[in-house]
């Protein structure tokens, strides 16, 4: 049973595995109300119902903290107000249409490590031709792309807490018919 929950785990949160590869190197295209530009550093605050879109990939949220290497390579942490969770949603790559999509009260995107981290009311679902295929909840769920490794802990710190709170992993069937009765023998 440990071994099919944590591939499934695997499968599910494979966020920049399965994400449209395109994507990265597709411009980024942010909408926003206000911003506060910092080129020196090359950090950029940006708030007020903040829309990030890069190729299929697109992140809302109240505010989003954007930083840029030298080499080009950002840095995403959008957060959200009260009563509001952060999101994102991206093609999958491996059909015409599979998504993936989550939501969080705090969603760190690293592109240099491939890392993703979602704290707090973090939920991650796979969608295929608009159909669910697979959830989790949790108070954490990151993925690092490189090691293909998920985690999910049961406090938005990212460490599991005794009493801390409880994930849910839901997994939709494959098939769409129960299978044939095989025929009498003998008919």
């Amino acid at each position: 049973m440990k071994n099919i929950l944590a591939a499934a785990v695997l499968s599910l949160l494979s966020l920049s595995a399965l994400a449209e590869r395109a994507d990265s190197l597709k411009e980024a295209v942010v909408n926003f109300d206000s911003a506060d530009f910092d080129e020196v550093t090359q950090t950029r605050i940006l708030t007020g119902n903040v829309v990030l879109t890069r190729g299929t990939l697109t992140m809302k949220s109240d505010r989003a903290l954007v930083k840029e290497t030298p080499e080009g390579y950002m840095s995403i942490t959008l957060t959200s107000g009260p009563g509001h969770v952060a999101t994102f949603r991206q093609k999958r790559d491996g059909g015409n249409n599979l998504w993936i999509e989550g939501q969080a009260e705090r969603i760190e995107y690293d592109e240099r490590q491939e890392l993703v981290k979602l704290f707090s009311k973090a939920t991650v679902r796979e969608l295929e031709d608009g159909r669910l295929t697979n959830e989790l909840n949790g108070p954490f769920i990151s993925y690092d792309n490189r090691k293909e490794v998920a985690a999910v802990r049961n406090d938005a710190s990212g460490e599991s807490k005794v009493g801390g709170g409880r994930g849910t992993l839901i997994i939709a069937p494959r098939r769409t018919t129960p299978a044939a009765a095989p025929a009498p023998a003998g008919k």
